[in-house]
């Protein structure tokens, strides 16, 4: 073979080879592309935009107040939203997102219980983690100073609707529980059959009732609880006029048949629930169960508070906004 051969040949080997190499070289990279993972570095989310969107995670829409087909009356409930502004202001300082510092807002719901025609009221909104001790009286004013000790040892309000006569005859007992923070209430003034009463003695008995309780505690009452829970049409258009709920009960504590303190305590707890309303009167029933009760209710995480409380549309945030 001639030296120019020779040489050709060299030179087509190394061509070849070249080729080969750099083919293979191409090919992995390629390959590298398609199945290699890239790990793109995300910009850090700006403290706004954390800020935003926990605002949209914790976010709960209000609820109307409707006429239940069964609970009849049914207040509204605020939602809540984070304060996008006031939470970044709450949190620049730190210059980062800490939970604890967001701001909340209630939203209030676009149908009230004022909006809604006359019908009696059973309970507060489903949702609201609240519930009320509704203590009727009209007799049994030897129990209240031991009830009434018991809650303010809890730091417990209570709603305590009164007999109109019966104010007449305890004054200073009205004035001691009003004073003490709790809600008065009407529960008529001679304690009627109210479903039996005329439309005029429907409104005599309330009205007479407002008037002795403005008289000793300062104040007109703006729920009324007909006596045994006995009520009729013209009962509850006679409060509405008034500008008063008739409020009922969901919750019996059956005290007036002088049930053990153990026998009563079963019996709220197995039927408590958010929004309930518990009838109780002052009884030794009840006064020897009150401190237990409380404690339980309040292990359960239901706050204590008046039936206008329970009624009104403020959202309970202490679990709602976790």
């Amino acid at each position: 073979m001639s030296v120019a051969k020779k040489v050709t040949s060299i030179v087509a080997m190394a061509m070849i080879t070249f080729t080969m190499i750099n083919y293979t070289s191409i090919n992995t990279y390629i390959n590298r592309l398609k199945y290699d993972t890239i790990t793109v570095q995300k910009p850090a989310q700006s403290l706004e935009d954390q800020v935003k969107d926990e605002a949209k995670k914790r976010r709960k829409d209000p609820r109307d107040a409707v006429i239940d087909r069964v609970w009849k009356k049914t207040p509204g409930y605020n939602g809540v939203e984070v304060d996008i502004e006031k939470s970044l202001k709450n949190m620049k300082k730190d210059g980062m997102f800490v939970e604890k510092h967001l701001i909340y807002r209630q939203i209030p719901p676009k149908i009230h219980l004022k909006d809604l025609p006359p019908a009696p009221i059973y309970r507060g909104h489903p949702d609201k983690q609240m519930v009320s001790f509704a203590i009727n009286v009209a007799w049994g004013e030897e129990y209240l100073p031991e009830m009434l000790s018991i809650l303010k040892k809890h730091h417990v309000h209570a709603t305590f609707f009164f007999e109109g006569r019966w104010v007449k005859k305890h004054p200073d007992l009205a004035k001691m529980i009003s004073k003490a923070g709790h809600e008065a209430g009407n529960h008529s003034y001679s304690h009627p059959n109210m479903a039996i009463l005329s439309t005029s003695k429907t409104n005599e008995e309330i009205v007479k009732t407002n008037e002795v309780i403005e008289a000793v505690v300062g104040h007109t009452p703006k729920l009324f609880a007909p006596p045994s829970g006995s009520f009729n049409e013209h009962t509850v258009q006679e409060a509405h006029k008034l500008g008063m709920l008739t409020t009922l009960w969901t919750v019996d504590t059956v005290d007036w048949k002088k049930p053990m303190p153990g026998e009563l305590i079963d019996r709220v707890m197995n039927k408590i629930h958010p929004g309930a309303i518990i009838l109780m009167h002052p009884t030794q029933s009840s006064a020897a169960s009150l401190d237990t009760l409380v404690k339980e209710i309040e292990a359960r995480k239901f706050k204590i508070g008046t039936v206008s409380n329970l009624l009104s549309e403020t959202r309970v945030l202490s679990s709602d906004t976790k």
